[in-house]
């Protein structure tokens, strides 16, 4: 049994497949440097998951490396328990991303993380 707050590889999206069906089915929310899309995936695990994609236009592979993870850790910390249960996410990072703090990284994925919790339990 896992911890609550754990982030092991089940916790990830893996195949480029499960991206693009949330980017076609998924609900769409667009912050100043993320673009992130919700939604439920067939044959889905007992827990939410995540997908992160940044680019090499964010910076270089420091950068983009430390916005990962600090996306992960805002996930595994806030994001999770915002969503419903079972639910997979892609967060794509938009320029500008890679010279934020994690404190406004953190502001801008938990207020994207309310809002598309609402928008996911009304399309039931």
């Amino acid at each position: 049994m896992r911890a609550e707050l754990s982030f092991a590889a089940a916790d990830r999206l893996h195949r480029s497949a499960e991206f693009l069906r949330l980017q076609r089915n998924g609900v769409r929310f667009q912050s100043p440097h993320f673009v992130l899309y919700a939604g439920r995936l067939e044959h889905e695990p007992e827990r939410s998951r995540l997908g992160v994609t940044v680019s090499r236009r964010i910076g270089n592979a420091v950068v983009r490396n430390r916005v990962k993870r600090r996306v992960r850790e805002i996930f595994r910390k806030v994001m999770r328990a915002e969503l419903p249960p079972r639910t997979s996410i892609v967060v794509i990072a938009r320029g500008g991303a890679g010279a934020l703090e994690s404190a406004a990284i953190g502001d801008e994925l938990a207020m994207a993380a309310r809002n598309l919790s609402g928008r996911i339990a009304g399309r039931k």
